[in-house]
């Protein structure tokens, strides 16, 4: 009798959008692909009007809409998407492209349980338009950050980071298209580090079990080659 091996469990994901939803995109291609055991089992749109919506629609998605103008504060507004997450059976909330700020009122409810992508190497540039900032400030590398959310903004134990390095004259525009194509490769994959068990928070740190060892390669921007 041939060997059968037990399906594996499937992540309930529930997604946070605002936007286009290119991350969105991202995380349900690579289910398609079969690079993540997950189902996104529901999106949470606080912007009726936004791309995201329609994407999710056409893939037979569950979608949820929460106008955050409809209530008095955050706190009730967050409560509100947080009922519709814990309704789904959401496992892990993935925000992706989400414009409002959580408050503890939905964290709480999802302790250590909700990650978020961020375009730039946090600790630095916090905030929006972190593109921008990193052009004016002048950096040669930049990048984007894969974190768990808590209580403060875009500061979270760290999952994963990848760097891009910047030439002298690149605009913000140009340089949020290439920080997004490293956001694509590692918000699936921080997803399915998770589904799979393999992450241990300590404190701030994030510890990923059976990870190959890091090399002595760095990326060095301008390059080092004469």
């Amino acid at each position: 009798m041939p060997e059968q091996h037990a399906e594996r469990r499937r992540l309930a994901l529930g997604v946070l959008a605002s936007g286009s939803g290119t991350n969105f995109d991202a995380i349900a291609a690579a289910i398609e692909r079969g690079e993540l055991d997950a189902d996104i089992v529901i999106v949470v749109c606080n912007r009726p009007s936004a791309a995201v919506v329609t994407k999710a629609r056409a893939l037979g998605l569950s979608v949820q809409l929460v106008e955050h103008r409809a209530f008095p504060d955050r706190e009730k507004f967050d409560n509100a998407v947080a009922d519709a997450l814990q309704g789904a059976g959401v496992e892990l909330v993935v925000m992706a492209g989400f414009d409002r700020i959580v408050t503890s009122a939905l964290l709480r409810r999802f302790p250590m349980r909700v990650i978020n992508i961020h375009p730039a190497l946090l600790p630095a540039f916090r905030g929006a338009h972190a593109q921008q900032q990193a052009v004016d400030y002048g950096v040669t590398i930049t990048g984007a950050t894969v974190h768990f959310v808590d209580d403060d903004v875009d500061h979270g134990p760290i999952i994963l980071q990848a760097a891009v390095p910047l030439a002298a004259g690149e605009d913000a525009e140009t340089v949020r298209l290439r920080i997004l194509e490293q956001e694509h490769r590692i918000f699936p994959y921080a997803i399915q580090l998770y589904a799979e068990g393999r992450l241990e928070v300590d404190g701030r740190r994030v510890r990923i079990r059976e990870v190959a060892p890091i090399g002595a390669d760095a990326l060095v921007s301008p390059s080092l080659a004469r």
